[in-house]
This record gives structure tokens, C-alpha cells and sequence, in this order.
């Protein structure tokens, strides 16, 4: 297993249309199929006045996931992780875990520096907390969208 990450280009934002869940995981991630199209609108307008990073997860060259990092001008030192998720085809194999701990490396590199990384997790979502959990995340106590509010300090 040899994880990358990668920015969305006008050379790959094609593959990341073809990554999706299971059915059943659908409503984890996001509310819209392709999940990456809605995050590419995101980082395209700068909705909600951050700065959107969406990036390609690769495993040996081969396109098997996707997220979407977030910055805000007004919260230095912060990170949000959107839409993580890994294809529905490369699943079960410890990517997820592998991902996650590429992401966190990742964005310590970032400028600023970041001290914390945060992200929400359907409360449902058992397996994603159990996930955030192992690689540091932990719940705050507060809720963004319905949804618990984990981070990870950096």
C-alpha cells in the first residue's frame, strides 16, 4: 500500500467522478452523486468564504478516495475535513486508516501553521468514529449541521 494525495486538476477531476459509496453509506458522506462534484462547486465559488482544497487518495497510483480540505481566512491554525471517504470497490482493505493518517501529515505541511484539524461524522456513522478516533480525533462536544464536531490537535 503506497498512499498519495494528489490536488483535483483539470487532468484528474474526471476520475474523481467515478469514486463513490455503497448505497447505504451514501447519506455518511454527502447528500448528491458523484460526491466529489458538489466539493469541486465548493472550491470553485469558495462557498461559505473558505478556501477549498479537494484532493485525490491514491494507492499506488490507482485513484481510491476523496476529501475535501477547508481553511478560513477568520481561523488560522484550523482545517476542516469534508466528504473523506474511500470507493465503495477499494473498501475493507485499511485504506481509510492509511488516508486519514496521509491527511493529517498533509496538512501539518500546509502554511500557518495548522494546529487543528476538524471534521464532522454522521452520528451513525460507527465505523468513521471508530476510524477518527484511532488516528486522534476526538468529539468536542459540539455539532455542526446535526452532526458531532471531532478534532484532532496537531
Amino acid at each position: 500500500m503506497s498512499i498519495t494525495l494528489e490536488a483535483v486538476t483539470a487532468a484528474n477531476w474526471r476520475a474523481s467522478l467515478a469514486l463513490g459509496v455503497h448505497p447505504e453509506q451514501q447519506r455518511f458522506v454527502a447528500g448528491y452523486v458523484p460526491i466529489s462534484a458538489i466539493a469541486l462547486a465548493k472550491a470553485y465559488v469558495g462557498a461559505g468564504g473558505n478556501r477549498w482544497s479537494p484532493l485525490l487518495i491514491y494507492d499506488d497510483g490507482v485513484p481510491v478516495g476523496f476529501v475535501a480540505l477547508a481553511t478560513r481566512p477568520d481561523a488560522p491554525g484550523e482545517c476542516w475535513l469534508y466528504h473523506f471517504f474511500i470507493d465503495r470497490e477499494q473498501q475493507g482493505r485499511g485504506l481509510g486508516r492509511a488516508a486519514i493518517l496521509a491527511l493529517l501529515l498533509h496538512i501539518r505541511s500546509l502554511p500557518g501553521p495548522v494546529a487543528r484539524a476538524r471534521l464532522t461524522v454522521h452520528p451513525e456513522n460507527v465505523v468513521a468514529q471508530r476510524l477518527y478516533r484511532a488516528a486522534g480525533f476526538e468529539p468536542t462536544g459540539e455539532e455542526h449541521d446535526d452532526e458531532p464536531v471531532y478534532v484532532a490537535r496537531l
